[in-house]
This record gives structure tokens, sequence and C-alpha cells, in this order.
């Protein structure tokens, strides 16, 4: 296989220059996890491609917090359909490679907009996990909660066994807050300040995703994207790579780590 000049020149660069960082800050989205053969959630069974779901509705608004309140059957249908099409699947290198990297540095942070739970699965210490996981279930009304390997077991909508209530994913549906114990550890951690950030498979849409690159930016902290396609920080990152997480972060260990 020849490898592209370009490509291989970045990824060089990139090590010389972590190579004496310390704490560094992994901002990772939808694309470090279809490498896994997970799909971005437009692309889940055909079911998104800006059409309507059967009840009418767009597929935010089914998967929004209101939905869930009003009709909870229908987030759930849909909640379902997404952990089937995940069903199965594991972390692959791109997450192993991160959490491999606690080894080797003072402290590596992660921030996912991912509900997978895969960088926990591959060994991550540090994790934001900003938007949940969809994993962990708890009731609305009382202190149960509960962790589940999928939803094969589970009733649909799925009630409390100890008050009889609607039960629902830790995860944030359209519509609703982030976490404040999320949000707070990730301004605590930035005001630390990283050495090195990331952004990894994420198209950094979300002011939250995006301000931790602007800020190093801003502070002269060095910023790497790895993404084949382009995002809105595409244009502000000191090295970008076009290119697959799996991939790139192989490549990247593999002339990281002495021979």
């Amino acid at each position: 296989m020849t490898i592209d000049e370009e490509y291989l020149a970045t990824i060089k660069q990139i090590v010389s220059v972590m190579r004496d960082k310390q704490r560094l800050l992994f901002i990772t989205g939808a694309g470090i996890s279809a490498d896994s053969g997970l799909p971005t959630y437009r692309g889940i069974g055909g079911l998104y491609e800006d059409n309507l779901t059967v009840e009418g509705m767009s597929i935010e608004e089914a998967l929004s917090g209101t939905t869930l309140r009003q009709r909870p059957e229908v987030t759930w249908k849909y909640l379902a359909q997404i952990e089937q099409s995940c069903r199965g699947a594991t972390y692959n290198e791109a997450h192993r490679i991160i959490a491999e990297m606690e080894a080797h540095f003072d402290e590596i942070w992660v921030l996912t907009q991912n509900v997978d739970g895969f960088h926990s699965d591959a060994g991550s210490s540090n994790i934001i996990d900003i938007h949940g996981d969809l994993h962990y279930l708890s009731c609305m009304r009382c202190a149960y909660n509960t962790q589940v390997t999928d939803y094969s077991e589970l009733e649909m909508p799925p009630r409390c066994p100890e008050c009889g209530d609607m039960i629902r994913p830790d995860v944030v549906l359209f519509g609703e807050m982030l976490p404040e114990d999320k949000i707070f550890e990730l301004f605590a951690e930035l005001e630390q300040g990283f050495d090195m950030v990331f952004s990894i498979g994420t198209s950094s849409v979300f002011p939250y995703i995006t301000q931790p690159v602007v800020q190093a930016k801003q502070r002269h902290i060095p910023t790497v994207e790895i993404n084949p396609t382009e995002s809105s920080v595409s244009r502000i990152v000191d090295y970008r790579v076009k290119a697959g997480a799996a991939e790139s972060l192989t490549m990247l260990w593999h002339y990281f780590l002495p021979q």
C-alpha cells in the first residue's frame, strides 16, 4: 500500500509535537465509532434521511425530552432501534490507543459526544461523556437506576420495577439541558489547561465541542483534527489529518512508540 507523503509527514509532525506534552485532551464524535461499524444516527436503518417518522414527526422530535414525557412509547421505539443497530459492536483501535496513551502521559482526558460507552470499555479513565451513555438507565420518578448490556431484555417502553413509573436512558435527548456536573467538570479541566488538543471524528457543531479547540488555539496550544470531512474547526487547527480515526491513530502511535 502506498502511503500518501503529505499524510505521513503530518502524522510525523504531530508525533514530534506530542513528545514533550503531558496533558492531552481528545474530543471525539461519531467518526471514531464509525470504525466499529456504528452508523451516524441519520444513517441507522435508513430511518433518518430527512424524512418524517411514521408518527409524522422528525427524528429530533421523536428523540426529544418532550416526546419522552408525553409519548414515551415513541421515543423508546427509536432508542431501541438505535441500540439494536449498535448491538454487538465494540471499541476499535482508536479507542484502544487513546486508552493506552495513559501509560505514556501524565493525563489523558476524553470529551466525547458518543453514547456508546466505547471509551470506557477500552479502558480510558478520564471520560466526560457529555451526552451520557445508552447503557445506564434510571427511573423518572424514584431513585432506581441500573446498567444494561443491551435492550434485548427490556419491555418497551420499560417501567421501573420499584415504583412503576417510566425508565429513561441517561442520555441527553433533543431539547434537554446538558448535565451540570459534566459541564462543571469540563470547565474545570479546561481551566487547568491542556498541552495539546485533538478533535477526532466530530463535525464540531456544538459550542462546547468547538470551544476547547478555539481556546487552545488562542493560547497557542497545538491543535489537531482527525476527520476525513471538513468541520467547523478544520480551518483553525494547526494539523489536519484527512483520514479515519482508527487508521490515523494507529499510524500516529506506530511512530510515537519506540521501535
